[in-house]
């Protein structure tokens, strides 16, 4: 089993909460973890981007090369086409069609979506309608991850249960709005792909 993964989006998206859930669910599926630390400028509003590594073998390197990613999980649309070129030719393309518009000559949405398209296997969804529907606009990232969960060799339970442990600090109520994100983004994905 192996899973390299690109995240990706903008400082203040939950790209490290992404990461916090898939690593202590991937550590508590007895498997090797890698990830590269952040890249870019992860302060509110700059692009952002991880490599996460899974395995059930021992991982050398915490860096995907190009061509060799399994999967982009992006919470940001115009993000996930910029790490195209690290996306396996059968790799799946995650991402939110919400965009964040940050920068004056962000590109027209609809081209953007177009790209996006292009990709033979992709589920693109509007993660933060679906958060606001789960109770809270702010789990837009844990419902793009679960719409990448079906794709990532970890048993779904491993990531409820990653919930439980990260969110918990903060309250039963928060738990719950994470999870009904989660599992909304899973239908979605296993009903749209």
């Amino acid at each position: 089993m192996k899973n390299d993964i690109i995240l990706a989006g903008v400082g203040g998206q939950g790209i490290l909460s992404i990461a916090a859930i898939i690593g202590y669910a991937a550590v508590k599926s007895n498997l090797y973890l890698k990830q590269a630390e952040v890249h870019g400028m992860s302060q509110r509003g700059g692009d952002v981007q991880s490599h996460l590594r899974l395995s059930s073998e021992e991982i050398y390197s915490d860096l995907i090369p190009e061509g060799k990613a399994d999967m982009i999980i992006s919470v940001e649309p115009m993000e996930s086409l910029r790490y195209l070129p690290f996306l396996h030719s059968a790799g799946w393309l995650i991402t939110n069609t919400e965009p964040f518009v940050n920068i004056s000559n962000y590109p027209d949405e609809k081209d953007v979506m177009a790209e996006i398209r292009k990709q033979p296997r992709h589920v693109a969804l509007d993660a933060g309608k679906m958060a606001e529907e789960a109770g809270s606009k702010k789990s837009a990232n844990v419902v793009i991850l679960g719409a990448a969960s079906p794709f990532i060799d970890i048993p779904f339970e491993k990531l409820e249960e990653a919930i439980h442990f990260l969110f918990g600090k903060k309250g039963e109520d928060l738990v719950e709005i994470n999870l009904k994100a989660l599992r909304a983004g899973r239908e979605y994905a296993q009903t749209n792909k």
